[in-house]
């Protein structure tokens, strides 16, 4: 005999309730078991690992000057600077730029698939959105490099070809695929009932939308935000390839910068094994670590905070 535990309700009452399970459910449940506990340890293993990488460099380095210097110059044969503010910036730039230009778009063509579209339309179009998703990340760097360097160069005139915005618009097409699929399926998700239940009381479609859809399929949307831009963060071969690599502290995004990851994709194949500047990259790691971290802690709390039952 095993008793669950079912959370019910805004006061989440506990609720029992007893369950006959069988040899074979038992195994499902245990493989599951282990399937999870498995997500757990591996990301244990890697916030451990980044640790014990990145205590060497505190332990040697001015952790101040670390994160609030303004020169990257690891390279320097006598007096290395590891001034982390410059791939620090470099990284908010892009990411919350193609998060600028990629959610307003993605969030706007999943009400479209989800709302205005004919079966028939939403059948040809879904697919093909999804394709882009499975694309190679150095596909659309290459991409970036050669082509939308040139028109960005036509339009723009920016003091460097490899730029902010150059990474910045190809990572807003790499978040839109993703958002575009989660963010429709949740809106599908919202029961048809609601719908009804809005226009038979008077409302317009508009207003359902706004009012009952949106409300009701926020939990799902704002997972498709995260994950997007938790594909943004994490992007490295389209960032190396896009924005140019000079980890410059500017706020101009017609100039190179340099991201986190590409600093640590650059350095890691060349530094020497367990020098300052290995270890350092490791320090890098586990501050791009605990800002996915932040930023995924935060989304959970805001689909708590508004998800609603049905």
């Amino acid at each position: 005999m095993a008793y669950r535990l079912r959370w019910k309700g805004s006061n989440r009452r506990r609720v029992r309730r007893n369950v006959n399970l069988s040899p074979k459910e038992r195994a499902i449940e245990i493989a599951l078991t282990i399937a999870t506990w498995s997500s757990v340890v591996a990301l244990g293993a890697v916030f451990a690992e980044l640790m014990l990488g990145a205590i060497p460099a505190f332990l040697t380095i001015d952790i101040i000057g670390f994160f609030t210097g303004t020169v990257w110059n690891p390279a320097h044969p006598t007096h290395p600077l590891y001034g982390i503010l410059p791939l620090f910036v470099g990284t908010l730039m892009v990411s919350f730029g193609a998060a600028a230009i990629a959610i307003p778009i993605g969030l706007g063509c999943s009400i479209w698939l989800a709302e205005l579209a004919s079966p028939r339309i939403r059948s040809i179009f879904k697919p093909a959105i999804e394709i882009l998703a499975g694309i190679p990340s150095v596909i659309f760097g290459f991409f970036a490099l050669v082509i939308l360097s040139e028109w960005i160069s036509i339009v723009f005139d920016p003091v460097t070809k490899l730029n902010a915005l150059n990474g910045a618009i190809m990572l807003a097409v790499m978040m839109i695929p993703i958002m575009v699929t989660v963010a429709e399926d949740a809106m599908n998700s919202v029961p048809s009932s609601l719908r009804e239940a809005s226009l038979a009381l008077g409302a317009t479609r508009w207003e359902t939308l706004r009012h009952v859809v949106l409300p009701a399929a926020l939990s799902g949307i704002v997972a498709a935000i995260v994950l997007a831009f938790g594909r943004a963060v994490g992007e490295t071969m389209t960032v190396l390839m896009a924005t140019g690599n000079a980890p410059q502290l500017t706020f101009d995004f017609l100039r190179s910068v340099q991201t986190m990851t590409a600093a640590i994709a650059i350095d890691f194949g060349e530094v020497v094994f367990g020098s300052e500047h290995y270890h350092v990259l490791f320090a890098v790691g586990l501050v791009l670590f605990v800002i996915t971290f932040a930023i995924n802690f935060l989304a959970d709390w805001v689909v708590r905070r508004y998800k609603e039952d049905y």
